[in-house]
């Protein structure tokens, strides 16, 4: 498990999911600080992760990374951690079109 700040390939997270779960990677976003954790058991995992390393949990948001597929298909926004019902967000997916699009960002700035 380990917080990415700098541009990783998308094939040295094809090999994190290979080594975990196969086809995917969980990831947890900050959009305030613009950093991803990636390659944890749960989602919970790596916000623990950013937690300690100074996040604040209200902007954090779990993923699912699928390396093989392109497009908007490889960020899946399914997580527990995503629940919140002090934030408006209701299910386990992302609703606030503006922080998936933060997120979709972030992401793509780190894994090319």
């Amino acid at each position: 498990m380990k917080i990415v700040r700098e541009k990783i390939q998308k094939i040295e997270l094809a090999d994190v999911a290979k080594n975990q779960f196969g086809n995917l990677v969980k990831a947890v976003v900050d959009v305030e600080r613009e950093i991803v954790a990636i390659g944890g058991e749960l989602h919970a995992d790596e916000e623990a992760l950013l937690i300690e390393d100074g996040s604040k949990q209200e902007g954090l948001w779990g993923v699912n990374l699928y390396p093989e597929k392109s497009g908007d298909e490889w960020i899946e926004f399914d997580s527990m951690v995503n629940v919140r019902p002090s934030q408006n967000n209701l299910s386990r997916g992302v609703e606030n079109p503006e922080i998936r699009a933060k997120i979709q960002d972030i992401v793509r700035k780190f894994i090319v």
